[in-house]
């Protein structure tokens, strides 16, 4: 170099040992020059590969491109006027050295490149280039040393000595810095691109370098979400790389070549294995090797590359990591040496400070590539398990519940998700330890082993913790699901509960798992006080051990504030990899179970979509199979075999046969939804279905309709028009943008039945497959539908139907019958044919006609009456919703009643609950509900601060006393901390005062007692902390649960059962397993912040003046984040229900969306929901960095300040409490962002308490027992009902529904009670369970005043056979008899009497016979006779019969009659009933009209009174 230049290239006298330091002519000119030419060519060949890739379409020649391009050119010409200057001195004779030929030509060609790239970056579309602003950045550094040179040489000689380099330099520097400050403005958008039609692009795309790297880009919304509550139209439209279609699409491409892959594995395999020889083969078949294709390949080729630039920032960042330390170590050096220049402690301060940026600036940049990373991953993931769940068989869905493929969903993929930002861990984590262990080995040498070793021995114990703990989670898990389950169940079947009194049973069950699942979580709490105390104790054990290794080894091995405060820093690097490492183990054990679950499920088989052959069939026909044999799964035996069946184009088809004969099957064989084990079927046209039991979504009544299909307004009206729907849509508050609940609930079932029929109509496919679709609706709008669209009139006419039915009264319009048995065709043929032949449909025929045939010629001869169908319609309806009771009047009251709620300033929360109307009301009404049209109120996210008083709660909750005793804990654990480091720093001083330590023991002895107290303390403070989490969880989940059990039916008509259970799930579980952690966190920042805040205010007091000014920018920033995250957080959350709600909404509808074609289209709308759910993912995500970036910046000026401020007052201050305060300072960073990131998770996860609160406060029925008037033994002896002026209203504030009612039914009287629609025939029965309670005028029975005893005294004397059956999953006889009252006698007899028997004592298990959720395993007749043995083990004096209109086939209704006939004939009986042939062999039949009595009297007198029973007898063919 010394040649290069001519002159000294390093001169430390100069540079170094003096107070005006300079670098000499030769650095400046040589290195300090081509520094930034380095860095450009140096990174350029990475830089121009990266653009070749990434195109965004070219930017037009703007004002600021010429401006930047010119600045280049002249810096250019400059550099080549330095060479041209030194060859005119050179000619001249002058020589000079060769330097100044080398610098101008790099500089010069360096500067062109700049020019060039400058324009490459503007054809590629860059709008700012970071890599050029660090250029021109490195550029003004650089000559800033030579800047300051050249003018002190000048002054010092009183001249210049070569004015023309001296002229050049100045330009340079000049244009230098304007092309720095040019480059950091954006150009604009390119030209081309694709027109952003985004409302609202991210800006995050268009930003500039400095923007991105500060995430100044976030700002704006910053500034939004804290001015307002941010809302769903605030957020950023997402990126085309990150939206759900382009991610998936990406991930399924991987998945597929995995599987060809596989495949192709396989084949060779099988190959193999049948060339080798008999050994070989023996062998191989010994294990069979399986090729499965592996999802996680797939999962690395996708989002690998992403992967790996996080990396690049991982590592550069963990280098930085370590330069802290050694600063210190200098800044230690500096102060014990008072003969260095001043100017070096501020540069070690300087330097200190811009490190602690560039980590920070390196850090976030790292951090937002890895988590939109994994954002991405759980999109993909979500994306394919939607795709695959549409496409698997029926046995595989059997297998897996749809809560199953749920938490595949929800569980498995946030799995992947948590553990991506870890997964650098796994060599960064290694590369810390290394290079710590090689820096304290620097300082303390061989020593260092023993704290080394130390840690490594914690590792196990945190691991066999994190073990423990992990099992304990396991077993809570599967505790929480039952619970959940049991829960969920409770809430289905809740009106049933209460008409049974059973509540206390299932209470006790509730009660029971959650006092185990407290029990494990109090264990897990007690480890996890456990793992923070080892957590805390570590780092302070490992210096322990390796300073006091240290100091007595040897004599001479003094401890001076050097090596003492420099190990500790160290060592609080090394504490973040060693507890990660646990964290990060459980993490990938988890994660590797969920990808298994993800793969085997991924692997499953798929339907076979050529199993139904499309395009080829016989001529004529529309439908044939040809020696058919079906099965639902494999491994089942067939369920219809040899098949041959030939269906015409346009006939109408109709499939008869007992209970169980497959007819259902058949349908779904012809869907291609079983497995066809041999045969062939053929279909040739587009097909609609109508499944047994309606599919509906939740969305509009008109969506669900057009299933995807554009509005056709005439083909729309008439679809209704023959589902007889257009009476529903004036009576639904909304008409047909009513937005009907999930799973249809706010609908009847024979509303939900026509509206599955309506979208097969509009679909206006060429077959349509009809389920039993008349068996939910009443006779009359049975025949009307059957007119109107099946048969040969209807609107159906020429396509072809096939109709699986139990009504008889429509098969002799059928072209021809397909008659099933026990999974063969029995017979076929026409009608009359049929009939003639005399076979099994002949005498199936005999036993039910009669009453039908009377009933159906009356009815073809009868005109219809028009009003009358619509009443008719109506009165199916809401008969059927007796047992769903949300009605539409009143869903359309209840709205009315919301808006009135609000305007009068009512709590909106109130459970409204529902009433019928009259028809003189009707139509006020409609105008006004059908504005609203929403069923449910939408769920709020709750806006702004959490109020001060569910903190109160919580701490209220987890006991006052407990919360004290916490505060007080954390205040006295970190002064043992603070104590602790302030005796090693005095302890380090003994060095500097050149006495030799003669104490040692003592010494080490304090420090220990101080840092093993303060643990202790920390352990404490975490046991107490569970303790009061428990009491706190087990407290609200028991006022909430019991309130629950006491709400009042109007509670759970009004509120979805969704939004019950997410208080028992999800807002439980928070309070459960998150508050308590997080305040623990919380309180170790705020106090760790604070006490750092105190020791450096304490040693270098002059740091008391910016503390002011730091507070109030991390005040400032802290209220911006807080309202933004919150929010955001609050969004995420409510936007990612729908994706799986959406889901099992999908997994239950899969056989009607295939059926229609509609996969794609469901698809793309879970792809959009889960993009709407990243829509507020993302900006959280950056709300993180952006609040990171800015809080560090705060930290970072705690350390610059802290090492300033010694510097400044280095005169006073000992190296001891220098490297105290400086130490302490380098941590404050991080306690400071967790404090933020805890004080914000607290207010999000308080909500919960909030919620649950909400929920145990809402208003409860009357008290279950009275002590004081409780009725007497063996009441009511006689079941003589009275009802007295009897009035009733749904609600304070609503018109009556009965109305001052005078009814007198005698003991052992049969009573039926009929009426039109809306006539209150329900609200009667209600009123005599006081599911209702009266407005005036009492119920007597055998004259005691029901109102004045306890609800279950009085419930569990009366019995219902409800019309819905609803069982509950468990044994038969918890279902029969939940409290244990009768014996197994008892059971059985009620059993023999209900036509059960012989079905339980076939069960292996008998009375234990498992019934699945909702009783799926036993068919809807057996539920019903199920419901009847309830009814005959009671035995009460008073039964009521909520007539079943439901699908029970003749038979099951047969054999329920004759049974209540025979063993109920000595009780006072009350049938509402719907086919009146039932009736008419009653005592007296009671017709209510409009809510008052109209008519009370015999069958016989009524019919020859000729009044309103007459019409409805005429009706039903029976007058």
């Amino acid at each position: 170099m010394d040649t290069l230049c001519g002159s000294k290239f390093w001169d430390s006298n100069l540079s170094l040992h003096t107070d005006n330091p300079d670098l000499t002519p030769c650095f400046q000119n040589s290195l300090l020059a081509w520094a930034p030419c380095i860095y450009l060519w140096a990174t350029l060949p990475w830089y121009l590969l990266y653009l070749r890739r990434n195109s965004q379409g070219y930017i037009v020649l703007s004002r600021l491109c010429r401006l930047k391009t010119a600045l280049g050119v002249l810096l250019w010409c400059i550099s080549w006027a330095d060479l041209f200057y030194s060859f005119h001195g050179l000619l001249h004779g002058q020589g000079p050295a060769p330097v100044f030929f080398v610098t101008p030509l790099v500089v010069g060609v360096t500067m062109l490149l700049a020019t060039l790239l400058i324009q490459y970056e503007r054809l590629r579309g860059v709008q700012s280039s970071g890599i050029l602003i660090i250029f021109w950045f490195l550029c003004v550094v650089c000559a800033i040393i030579p800047f300051r040179s050249k003018i002190l040489a000048a002054m010092a000689e009183g001249s210049i000595s070569d004015p023309f380099r001296f002229c050049t330099f100045y330009i340079y520097f000049a244009l230098v810095l304007s092309a720095l400050i040019l480059s950091c403005f954006r150009e604009k958008p390119p030209f081309f691109s694709p027109k952003n039609v985004d409302p609202n692009p991210c800006p995050e795309g268009s930003a500039g370098f400095l923007s991105r790297l500060s995430f100044w880009w976030f700002t704006e919304l910053a500034i939004l979400g804290y001015r307002r509550p941010l809302e769903e139209k605030d957020l950023w439209s997402l990126d085309k790389d990150d939206r759900s279609h382009v991610v998936v699409h990406r991930l399924l491409k991987a998945w597929r070549q995995q599987q060809k892959q596989a495949a192709r594995r396989q084949k060779a395999a099988a190959a193999l294995g049948k060339k080798g020889t008999g050994e070989d083969v023996g062998l191989l078949r010994g294990r069979p090797q399986v090729q499965e294709p592996s999802f996680l390949r797939a999962l690395l080729v996708t989002f690998g590359p992403a992967f790996l630039i996080s990396t690049f920032f991982k590592l550069i960042q963990d280098l930085l990591n370590f330069t802290n330390p050694q600063l210190l170590s200098i800044l230690i050096r500096f102060i014990s040496n008072p003969e260095a220049p001043t100017w070096w402690g501020f540069l070690v301060a300087g330097l200190m400070f811009v490190c602690s940026v560039t980590q920070t600036l390196i850090l976030h940049q790292y951090y937002h590539c890895i988590f939109v990373t994994a954002l991405r991953l759980r999109t993909g993931i979500i994306g394919v398990i939607y795709r695959k769940a549409l496409a698997i068989t029926n046995s595989v869905k059997r297998e897996s519940t749809v809560g199953e493929m749920v938490n595949l969903m929800s569980v498995d993929a946030q799995r992947f998700m948590d553990v991506s930002p870890f997964l650098n861990l796994l060599w960064s984590a290694p590369l810390q330890v290394i290079l710590a262990i090689y820096f304290l080995w620097q300082i303390v040498g061989p020593s260092v082993l023993a704290g080394v070793a130390l840690m490594v021995l914690l590792i196990p114990l945190n691991g066999a913790v994190a073990m423990k703990m992990r099992a304990f989670q396991v077993e809570q898990m599967k505790l929480k699901d039952s619970r959940i389950k049991l829960m969920s169940e409770i809430l289905g079947g809740i009106k049933v509960l209460k008409l049974y009194a059973w509540e206390p049973s299932f209470l006790k069950q509730v009660e029971g798992i959650r006092e185990s699942e407290l029990q494990l979580l109090r264990k897990s709490a007690y480890l996890q006080a456990i793992s923070t105390f080892i957590w805390i104790c570590t780092p302070f054990l490992v210096t322990l051990v390796t300073l006091g290794v240290y100091v007595c080894v040897d004599e001479n091995n003094i401890l001076d504030a050097e090596k003492a405060f420099v190990s500790v820093s160290l060592f609080n690097i090394l504490k973040v990899p060693l507890n990660m490492l646990p964290q990060l183990i459980s993490n990938l054990t988890q994660t590797s179970v969920s990808l298994k679950r993800i793969q085997n499920f991924l692997i499953q088989d798929e339907l076979d979509p050529q199993c139904v052959e499309r395009k080829t069939i016989s001529p004529g026909c529309a439908i044939t199979i040809q020696n058919g044999t079906f099965t639902w799964a494999q491994d089942l035996p067939p369920v219809l075999h040899s098949l041959n069946i030939q269906i015409p184009k346009g006939a109408l088809v109709a499939v008869v046969g007992p209970v169980g004969c497959g007819k259902s099957s058949l349908v779904s064989a012809l869907l291609g939804e079983m497995e066809k084990l041999e045969g062939k079927v053929s279909m040739k046209g587009s097909v609609a279905y109508v499944p047994q039991q309606a599919w509906i979504q939740n969305c509009t009544l008109q969506d669900n309709v057009l299933f995807g299909q554009p509005l056709d307004p005439k083909r729309y009206q008439r679809a209704l028009e023959a589902c007889a729907l257009l009476p529903d849509l004036e009576v639904l508050p909304g008409g047909d943008q009513t937005e009907i609940g999930e799973k249809g609930i706010n609908l009847s079932g024979g509303q939900r039945q026509r509206i599955s029929l309506a979208r097969a109509v509009y679909s206006n496919s060429d077959i349509v497959l009809l389920d039993d679709p008349l068996s939910a609706v009443d006779s009359h709008v049975a025949k009307h539908i059957f007119d109107h669209v099946i048969g040969p009139e209807g609107v159906l006419a020429g396509k072809t139907r096939v109709l699986v039915t139990h009504g008889i009264s429509f098969l002799p319009q059928t072209d021809f019958i397909i008659v099933l048995a026990d999974g063969q065709v029995s017979e076929v043929g026409p009608y009359s044919a049929l009939l003639q032949r005399d076979g099994s449909f002949a005498s199936f025929l005999r036993n039910y006609a009669p009453d039908d045939e009377q009933e159906d010629h009356t009815a073809l001869q009868g005109t219809e009456d028009d009003v009358l169908l619509i009443e008719d319609t109506l009165s199916n309806n809401t008969d059927l919703t007796d047992n769903e009771p949300v009605m539409y009047e009143v869903r359309k009251q209840f709205m009315r009643e919301m808006s009135t709620m609000s305007s009068e300033g009512e709590a909106q929360g109130r459970s409204a609950s529902r009433r019928r109307l009259d028809s003189s009301e009707k139509t006020v009404q409609v105008t006004e509900a059908k504005v609203t049209g929403a069923l449910t109120q939408e769920e709020t996210a709750a806006t702004g601060n959490v109020k001060l008083s569910v903190f109160l709660d919580y701490a209220k909750a987890v006991g006052i006393y407990t919360t004290l005793a916490i505060c007080l804990l954390y205040v006295c654990q970190n002064a043992a901390a603070i104590g602790a480091s302030v005796w090693l720093s005095e302890w380090s001083n003994e060095a500097s005062m050149e006495q030799r330590p003669n104490n040692t023991s003592l010494r080490l002895g304090v420090y220990a007692t101080l840092g093993i107290m303060q643990g202790l303390l920390v352990m404490l403070s975490a046991f107490t902390m569970a303790l009061g989490g428990m009491q706190a969880a087990r407290l609200l989940h028991h006022s909430l649960l019991h309130n629950k059990m006491h709400s009042p039916q109007s509670f759970f008509d009004t509120t979805p059962s969704g939004r019950i259970l997410n208080r028992f799930s999800k807002d439980i579980y928070v309070i459960d397993e998150v508050l308590a952690p997080t305040i623990l966190m919380l309180f170790n920042s705020l106090f760790s912040s604070l006490s750092t805040l105190v020791v450096i205010v304490v040693s270098t007091p002059l740091f008391a003046v910016v503390i002011v000014p730091l507070a109030a920018l991390y005040t400032f920033v802290q209220r911006f984040y807080v309202a933004t995250s919150r929010q955001l957080k609050r969004l995420e959350s409510i936007s990612r229900s729908p994706i799986y709600s959406h889901f099992s909404e999908t997994v239950t509808g899969t056989s009607v969306i295939r059926a229609y074609c509609r996969s794609h289209d469901f698809e793309v709308l879970s792809d959009t929901k889960v993009d709407i759910n990243q829509m507020s993912c993302y900006p959280y995500i950056a709300s993180n960095r952006w609040l990171g970036i800015r809080v560090e910046f705060v930290g970072n000026c705690v350390v610059l300040f802290a090492a300033l401020f010694a510097v400044i007052g280095r005169s006073s201050l000992n190296p001891g409490l220098v490297g105290l305060s400086v130490s302490y300072a380098l941590q404050v960073t991080m306690s400071l962002n967790w404090l933020v990131r805890m004080m914000s998770d607290l207010e999000s996860n308080i909500v919960a308490v909030e919620r649950v609160k909400e929920y145990s406060k809402t208003e409860t029925e009357a008290p279950w027992v009275v002590e004081s008037s409780r009725p007497p033994k063996g009441w009511p002896p006689h079941g003589e009902v009275e009802f007295r002026d009897y009035s009733v209203r749904y609600r304070p504030g609503l018109d009556l529904v009965l109305k001052q009612l005078n009814v007198h039914v005698h003991g052992g009287e049969k009573v039926g009670i009929v009426g039109r629609t809306g006539a209150g025939k329900s609200s009667m029965t209600l009123c005599l369970f006081r599911i209702l309670e009266a407005a005036e005028g009492e119920i007597r029975i055998d004259g005691l005043n029901v109102a004045s005893i306890g609800l279950h005294d009085l419930r569990s004397q009366l019995t219902i056979i409800p019309q819905d059956p609803i069982l509950f999953s468990g044994t038969l006889r918890l279902n029969l008899d939940p409290f244990n009252n009768y014996s197994e006698e008892d059971i059985w007899q009620a059993l023999e009497l209900s036509h059960l028997h012989t079905f339980v004592s076939s069960q292996p298990a008998g009375l234990d016979f498992q019934c699945s959720e909702g009783g799926e395993n036993l068919s809807v007749g057996q539920r019903q006779l199920v419901c009847l043995a309830r009814a005959l083990l009671r035995k009460s004096r008073i039964l009521v019969l909520d007539e079943a209109t439901a699908a029970i086939d003749l038979e099951t209704d047969d054999l329920i009659q004759a049974t209540i006939r025979t063993q109920f004939d000595n009780c006072t009986v009350l049938t509402i009933a719907h086919r009146l042939n039932t009736i008419m062999d009653y005592t007296r039949i009671l017709v209510l009209d409009k809510g008052e009595v109209a008519e009370f009297d015999s069958p016989t007198n009524l019919i020859a009174a000729r009044g309103i029973f007459y019409g409805m007898a005429k009706d039903a063919g029976l007058a």
